[in-house]
């Protein structure tokens, strides 16, 4: 078993605590490596290398960081297969869907890479005589990356592309739950000698120490989080403390409309991808279902069938799994606890409902609950695991209503053949992304942000890169003739 070290300034190090923290393969909950309880001493080495190197980086010209994100992107794809497996056995993905989250990590390195020739900024006119108005976008300077267990290698991509590319320095703490592909993706670090020293630094822990102590760290100047609304919600708390600009991708509960002019078919499968994609368990996940009261029936027992056909295992032993465990037994618990408290407030368990005890692991079956109540606890909490719950609505100003009734604003769909239904839905809708007849998933070339309680700031894009750079304005006065 693997025991995992520190990455400080271009170096592998020892924590300055002395405790353990250990990896539980959710599949068959045994222990698969072990990570150092990292601490505040170790933060600050870490900081302290970011930001000494933290000038050198920046004055790096812009296509030389490009050519060095690219290929960080071509180091992965020559380890792919290893990532794959990696990712699987500590976070429990399918095949099809861990091969598609390394294959969009590396297809986000080279994106980014391509915007080291794009950052711009402007030349204004001035109000005097001989004078121009430069705007120059530069690096925020050192970024502090916390990274989620449900995406950890494409979210690491999306905070270290950008990054990197923007002329930052970056810590990272990757998950406690999945630090081992960032391990991996550390070794290519390592070996590449065109990434000076101190510009990638790795620290471990747990969120609540590691986190707090780089959010509230005097020389961060981003902290770039996503992860659930306590932890966005502490991470502001101690960066308001220096005034530290924050990039939050917090919770979702993405409502999905089907009127009745919907094809059902295509609603039924993507709605089940959008629902049931990595075990339930992203922030855009379909979260709850309004469907017109005319084509309920006919709609849920589509719905029935796609869930029915999903087939569960441990990923690593069965390529065809389409599904695999929850991350963690306390994940399966308050899954678990959600549906039996919507069942006691009313709702009908249509598949699912339960554990999946056949099997090792933290396994619960696809679920559809039917007769839920706008006001129940599991259409306003998120789920974070494979149930929908699903209610009726009679007019499509109903349904819009009820699907902003929420404190999350980050994803939302409508399935629908009538144009007039779909720009009604998407100019009235309150979210950050609304997709229209197909699965909740963003491009990397988009713009992926919430509203509301979902987030602060966004990702992806040229747009995404926004929050990695500041603005500096000089007022440029000049001399004419002698």
């Amino acid at each position: 078993m693997q025991q995992h070290k520190l990455y400080v300034n271009g170096k592998y190090t020892e924590s300055a605590g002395t405790e353990w923290i250990d990896i539980i393969n959710p599949s068959t909950e045994e222990v698969i490596s072990q990570i150092p309880k990292g601490n505040k001493e170790d933060v600050d080495r870490a900081v302290d290398a970011a930001f000494q190197a933290q000038r050198a980086w920046e004055l790096t010209p812009n296509i030389e960081r490009g050519k060095i994100v690219r290929k960080l992107g071509d180091k992965i794809a020559e380890r792919r297969e290893t990532f794959i497996d990696l990712l699987q056995e500590e976070q429990g993905k399918s095949y099809e869907l861990a091969s598609g989250e390394i294959d969009l990590a590396i297809d986000y390195f080279h994106y980014m890479s391509e915007w080291a020739r794009r950052i711009e900024g402007e030349i204004l006119p001035s109000d005097r005589p001989n004078e121009n108005i430069f705007i120059f976008k530069k690096p925020i300077g050192v970024v502090a990356g916390i990274i989620p267990w449900n995406f950890p290698v494409f979210i690491l991509a999306r905070k270290v592309a950008t990054a990197l590319v923007t002329g930052c320095t970056i810590v990272i703490k990757p998950s406690q739950q999945t630090p081992n592909t960032a391990m991996e993706f550390t070794k290519i670090i390592h070996e590449m000698d065109e990434i000076p020293a101190g510009v990638y630094n790795v620290v471990t822990g747990t969120g609540s120490e590691i986190g707090n102590a780089l959010a509230s760290h005097k020389k961060v100047q981003l902290v770039t989080l996503t992860g659930s609304v306590p932890a966005g919600t502490k991470v502001m708390e101690a960066a308001a403390q220096n005034i530290t600009k924050v990039n939050l991708e917090l919770g979702g509960k993405a409502p999905a409309i089907v009127t009745q002019n919907a094809d059902l078919d295509l609603a039924a499968e993507a709605i089940a991808t959008s629902r049931l994609a990595n075990n339930g368990q992203a922030c855009t996940n379909a979260e709850r279902v309004y469907v017109h009261d005319s084509v309920a029936n006919e709609f849920t027992n589509k719905l029935i069938s796609v869930f029915e056909s999903k087939v569960m295992g441990d990923p690593r032993r069965n390529k065809e799994a389409d599904m695999g465990p929850l991350v963690s037994q306390d994940r399966l618990d308050t899954v678990d606890d959600m549906v039996k408290q919507a069942v006691t407030e009313g709702a009908t368990v249509a598949i699912g409902g339960e554990r999946d005890s056949s099997q090792s692991g933290f396994f619960y079956k696809p679920t559809i609950l039917t007769g839920v109540e706008h006001d129940s606890a599991i259409i306003r909490d998120e789920i974070f695991g494979p149930v929908l719950p699903i209610t009726t609505y009679s007019t499509l100003e109903e349904a819009i209503e009820k699907a902003n009734d929420t404190e999350f604003g980050l994803s939302s769909s409508v399935y629908t053949d009538d144009l007039n239904e779909a720009m009604q839905v998407v100019n009235e809708m309150k979210f950050g992304e609304t997709y229209v007849n197909r699965e909740n998933f963003e491009a990397v070339q988009g713009y992926h942000a919430g509203m509301r309680k979902s987030g602060l700031g966004g990702t992806d894009g040229k747009h995404g890169m926004e929050d990695f750079l500041v603005t500096q304005v000089v007022y440029m006065q000049y001399k004419t003739g002698k």
